[in-house]
């Protein structure tokens, strides 16, 4: 009876669809936390500072979780972390990872 309980459960992620992200939520925080270093569309001027615009949005929900918990070391970005909900980070992350941006240039063979 355990397993079958089991197998119901973990059925029931998988097949569970994530929860949507909300793109203009997203944006408004983007604009309001992120826009001053990382520019007004993720794309950065100063090297300083990575371009998050292309990004992978899984990626960057891991980065921002890790500054917000302090595995990640910048005083900067763990002071903006720890203000953020993990729907904010799914919805900034989100909207970044459609923004254009980070482009890969391919050398022809």
């Amino acid at each position: 009876m355990r397993s079958l309980i089991a197998a119901v459960f973990a059925a029931a992620l998988v097949v569970a669809p994530a929860q949507a992200a909300d793109l203009a939520a997203g944006e408004e925080l983007a604009g309001q936390q992120c826009a001053a270093c990382h520019g007004p569309t993720g794309v950065s001027q100063n090297p300083e500072w990575p371009t998050l615009a292309g990004q992978y949005a899984d990626y960057m929900e891991k980065t921002l979780r890790q500054y917000r918990s302090g595995e990640r070391e910048n005083a900067v970005m763990q002071g903006i972390a720890a203000g953020l909900s993990d729907e904010d980070i799914r919805n900034t992350s989100a909207w970044y990872a459609r923004q254009e941006g980070l482009k890969v240039k391919r050398h022809p063979r």
